[in-house]
């Protein structure tokens, strides 16, 4: 019960704080404007887009339980298979929580500085913004997290197929979004880097849905 209920609750709070972020502070789209002006309108979204901030990154933090209560749930599966599966499921919460995380504690700090920063400060906090929007956004949380998250959604979904516990189609359905997801990781790599696949762009928001419902579907299967 708890596992089915977490795995239905889990995309739902996702999709509502990412939501949130849309109407409170224009995310993503903001984050093409220069730094002076991102920086200026997340201040002026006070302690409530901190709040909801730091809600998105501990939701995804909650995905590493129900990682493993998954992994338990799917007996006849090979166990070498749900071992690495688990473990890369943690690693897609982790990554994803680190690359959040900084938004409701690093960023404040240069939100606040930035207000009356000199030329030269003001320079220097546009590039501190924009080295761990890189390191920490794009690398860390997008791009190893998308990379987890898709492999773990197949390794899943193989399992799913090896195991009584749920039924084929959303196995099927766990590996083909699954290998989307993973796909769309590579979006900012190699000749990439500086601007972004823009198919990769164009798919990781359908990807990212269909995965927010398989994610719900497994949930409500093993409730009823």
């Amino acid at each position: 019960m708890i596992l089915a209920v977490s795995l239905i609750a889990l995309p739902v709070a996702f999709n509502a704080f990412f939501a949130a972020l849309a109407v409170l502070f224009d995310y993503p789209n903001v984050l093409r404007k220069p730094t002076s002006e991102v920086l200026a309108r997340f201040g002026a979204g006070g302690s409530r887009l901190l709040l909801v901030w730091w809600g998105f990154a501990l939701s995804a933090i909650a995905f590493a339980p129900v990682v493993v209560m998954l992994s338990a749930e799917l007996a006849g599966a090979d166990t070498t298979l749900l071992a690495v599966a688990t473990t890369i499921g943690v690693l897609a919460a982790l990554v994803q929580f680190l690359g959040l995380v900084r938004w409701p504690f690093m960023v404040p700090y240069l939100a606040r500085e930035s207000e009356q920063a000199s030329p030269a400060r003001a320079q220097a906090i546009d590039v501190v913004f924009q080295s761990f929007n890189r390191y920490l956004g794009v690398a860390v949380g997008e791009h190893l997290g998308y990379l987890f998250t898709g492999t773990w959604s197949v390794l899943v979904g193989i399992a799913a197929l090896q195991s009584d516990a749920l039924p084929a189609w959303l196995g099927i359905a766990g590996v083909v979004i699954g290998a989307v997801l993973a796909l769309c990781s590579l979006e900012f790599v190699g000749p990439f880097e500086r601007e972004g696949l823009k198919l990769a762009g164009a798919v990781t928001p359908v990807a990212y849905i269909a995965w927010s419902v398989w994610l719900a579907a497994l949930g409500v299967v093993l409730l009823v």
